[in-house]
């Protein structure tokens, strides 16, 4: 099967807080050791380490205290892709948000492993998919297997509440996780998923299509299908139902702003095609 090539970009994505993993990487850490960034002074009975003994802030001791330097080891982190597979995310109108979805996980992909990070994939609708899942690796075997099988994947008529299930897959060490969907939740959902990944640094990408949210006039009769139900209904579209539409669309889409930058990051809009400069800057930017 061919495989259609997202665009060559590198993602810089930051982090502010100080990885634990012992692992040598990227990102600022926990640990101390003999590389890295200049850190700060202590004395030789709090960091045992003869060999980093500073001689000026020896000699300036009044009590007479050796001091020795301490420096900052880099070290790896985790990333995870949260992929939404529900009916929702199968809608096909200026773009497909899947081929969308498939390109952000290529990227990212090979943005960990370039870091030095493990990458790991986890796909949900209203259950986690296994098959288009990837364990935390920092090979790329499987990887090529994997995009194939996002850009063929074609979305049943499912929620996305198994999101949460494929949250509690990450575990507790903290890592950075990228959700990306069209956020179609409910209000109960969201904050259940938001909830299931506190302990994270949380980076939500939500997915939109123009066509989806096309302007629609004020009078007409419209026949609206759910995507996720697969449930089709008769609408007599009025000013006043219009108005109250855009009214609970805004509604929805200030809560889940409002939910993502509580839990610590701004959530990245992409509608129709991926602004990679954009993309890369938001990440950039850290929580």
């Amino acid at each position: 099967m061919s495989m259609t090539v997202a665009p060559p970009v590198d993602l810089p994505y930051q982090i502010i807080w100080r990885s634990r993993a012992l692992r040598q990487g990227a990102h600022r850490s926990t640990q101390s050791g003999a590389g890295g960034l200049f850190r700060d002074l202590a004395t030789l009975l709090e960091h045992r380490d003869p060999r980093r003994i500073d001689l000026r802030q020896t000699l300036r001791d009044p009590f007479g205290m050796l001091h020795v330097r301490r420096f900052e080891e880099r070290s790896q982190i985790g990333v995870t892709l949260l992929l939404d597979v529900s009916g929702s995310m199968g809608f096909h109108g200026a773009a497909r948000k899947m081929a969308l979805a498939a390109d952000l996980a290529q990227v990212f992909a090979a943005a960990a492993r370039r870091a030095g990070d493990t990458f790991a994939l986890y796909a949900a609708d209203d259950q986690v998919h296994d098959a288009l899942s990837v364990p935390p690796t920092r090979s790329r075997t499987g990887e090529e297997t994997m995009l194939a099988a996002l850009r063929a994947y074609v979305p049943k008529r499912k929620g996305a509440s198994g999101l949460v299930e494929a949250a509690g897959k990450i575990g507790r060490k903290r890592s950075l996780v990228v959700i990306v969907s069209d956020f179609l939740l409910s209000e109960v959902q969201l904050e259940a998923l938001f909830a299931a990944l506190s302990g994270h640094d949380v980076v939500p990408i939500r997915v939109a299509d123009t066509r989806e949210s096309a302007t629609l006039p004020s009078w007409g009769l419209f026949e609206l299908a759910d995507l996720e139900t697969g449930r089709r209904r008769l609408v007599v579209m009025r000013p006043a139902l219009k108005a109250e539409w855009q009214r609970r669309i805004e509604a929805r889409r200030a809560f889940f702003r409002s939910l993502a930058a509580r839990h610590g990051r701004e959530p990245f809009e992409i509608t129709d095609r991926i602004a990679w400069d954009r993309l890369g800057a938001h990440l950039a930017a850290g929580a």
